[in-house]
């Protein structure tokens, strides 16, 4: 599938507990029609969030569906899964997100679970000019309904037009970024505008401050906490040490990676 990473590279290997950041959005059916077949996860959550087109999808644990333009699915992965996410051909194409969220060590071999949230169940809010859907976190005192993510994490999705300003609060500690995939904005206070598509990794403090002038933009904004533990990984398997990634490639290998632990 064609796509453009900016976390998960030789450049940026990763923004703890922030391990993979990609973006796929063609009209062209031949650069997204072959998705991603039937492949494991171990340690991991990932995060797919349209924005237009449509994506089949189906797991080991029973899950199966389609996700649509404005919908979310959250899979945490825990010890193991197996699961499919295969894009459509339709006449808008597709354009959206995948997201990879680590697990602490203590969750690392979890039961999976599976949260699917439908466009019009993510709230929409008005803030400082900005309008925001809240896929999870909070913003003045409204929340996201992905629930129960170990990262503590924030993932909005915002638009803000022209000649305008928003200021989001962020816990100091936290790991904090913005993915610009439409228009441009200045991110530092600056006045240095960034257009799309960038990736902007903010230092440590309390808020992020952007402006804009004769253009809009839109906007990921993401933060959570970070784990602070080894990384080993390989694939699609994120564990903390590589005695644990030998073991997911041997369980694979034996036909017992699928999670099959008590209730």
């Amino acid at each position: 599938m064609k796509l453009k990473r900016s976390i998960g590279t030789r450049m940026l290997d990763y923004l703890d507990p922030f391990l993979l950041l990609d973006h796929f959005a063609s009209n062209d059916p031949a650069d997204y029609q072959a998705g991603f077949p039937f492949h494991p996860h171990r340690g991991i959550e990932t995060v797919t969030y349209l924005l237009r087109g449509q994506v089949d999808h189906r797991d080991s644990i029973g899950n199966s569906g389609s996700i649509g333009a404005g919908d979310v699915q959250w899979m945490t992965a825990g010890g193991g899964i197996m699961h499919e996410e295969m894009p459509q051909p339709r006449p808008e194409g597709i354009d959206g997100f995948q997201l990879w969220v680590n697990l602490p060590a203590k969750l690392k071999m979890s039961r999976p679970r599976y949260q699917g949230v439908l466009a019009n169940e993510i709230p929409e809010v008005q803030a400082g000019g900005a309008t925001i859907r809240i896929i999870t976190g909070s913003v003045d005192g409204v929340d996201g309904p992905v629930k129960g993510i170990a990262a503590d994490p924030t993932y909005l999705d915002v638009s803000l037009p022209s000649d305008s300003s928003f200021t989001h609060q962020i816990p100091r500690g936290q790991t904090a970024f913005a993915y610009v995939f439409d228009g441009e904005a200045s991110f530092e206070g600056d006045g240095d505008r960034i257009a799309h598509t960038r990736l902007i990794v903010f230092g440590d403090g309390d808020f992020v401050n952007v402006t804009t002038k004769d253009a809009s933009v839109r906007f990921l904004l993401v933060s959570g906490n970070p784990l602070n533990e080894p990384i080993a990984r390989y694939g699609p398997f994120v564990m903390n040490t590589r005695d644990e990634i030998e073991q997911a490639l041997r369980d694979l290998r034996d036909g017992t990676f699928v999670w099959s632990g008590p209730e």
